[in-house]
């Protein structure tokens, strides 16, 4: 089980807001800490805030933070202001979640005011909590040697010129329809393309994706995406139109297109079929024939 440490200052309450929080979303996947480096009683806006979605802090105290071994901690989550915590492990990941203070010149403010700054904090912590929760347990991914990103833009020649700014690299080639960019150091394949309301196809495709090291590595990706429940869009294959590629398509949970690809070798570039039709690299996944 993960070990999470919400850590705040005295003043804001907010490691007592994270820890119920946390309680709330993220059950028995993980043991839940909240603490502070000084203790005080949790602030009455806190728990109105709190109140309003159901939860109760009000016994709330927190816990002073020499309480707990630090090798122990998996997570840490300091809050408002990033604060060190001797001890922790290398492997710990530590995240620093900066949260305006509502009682920032509280002094000036009305209740109804400090509330509302309250609220406010309650809702951006769970919000970054949802995020957490979503990475805990994340199976290990494939294992990517490149990134590829493809954007529309409306003008080329400035297009081009702005990102070869941006990127400090011309473009390592272009035609009146598109421009790739290269850059090895930050294992990066941008490709600008003309938006000109033609049919997607494979020079006006819209999508993100990873460069892997082999045919082999696209299907251990496949699989690897199976296990995880990623929507498959088109399953592993070896297309020959276009750019010769092994490649699989993810869609991510809006919809976005992401390809997983990798380069043909020149024995495997040999290999293509008169036809020029792609060849489907894992048993059973090929399209059903047409009947008729």
């Amino acid at each position: 089980m993960v070990r999470i440490l919400f850590l705040s200052g005295a003043d804001s309450a907010f490691g007592q807001m994270a820890e119920a929080l946390a309680r709330q979303l993220l059950g028995a996947r993980a043991e839940v800490i909240g603490a502070a480096t000084e203790l005080a009683p949790v602030d009455p806006h806190a728990i109105a805030a709190m109140a309003e979605i159901g939860i109760d802090i009000g016994s709330a105290r927190g816990q002073p933070t020499p309480a707990f071994d630090a090798a122990a901690i998996d997570v840490l989550v300091t809050l408002g202001s990033d604060q060190a915590y001797p001890g922790l492990r290398a492997e710990a990941r530590h995240l620093n979640w900066v949260i305006a203070n509502p009682l920032a010149d509280a002094d000036m403010l009305g209740s109804e005011e400090i509330l509302a700054r309250f609220r406010l904090a309650r809702d951006q912590i769970r919000a970054r909590i949802a995020v957490l929760a979503s990475l805990l347990g994340l199976p290990e991914g494939p294992a990517a040697q490149e990134f590829h990103g493809s954007i529309r833009v409306n003008d080329l020649p400035a297009s081009v010129r702005f990102y070869a700014w941006l990127l400090d690299t011309w473009p390592k080639e272009w035609t009146h329809r598109y421009a790739t960019f290269i850059r090895p150091d930050l294992q990066l394949n941008f490709v600008l393309m003309v938006s000109d309301g033609l049919a997607l196809h494979h020079d006006t495709l819209y999508h993100l994706g990873i460069g892997m090291a082999d045919r082999q590595a696209v299907i251990d990706a496949y699989h690897r995406a199976l296990a995880f429940g990623a929507s498959i869009a088109k399953p592993p294959r070896t297309t020959w139109k276009g750019t010769p590629l092994h490649e699989l398509w993810l869609q991510d949970p809006d919809g976005t297109l992401i390809e997983v690809y990798a380069r043909l070798t020149r024995d495997e570039l040999a290999q293509k079929p008169a036809d020029e039709q792609p060849v489907f690299l894992v048993p059973g996944t090929e399209p059903a024939p047409v009947i008729g």
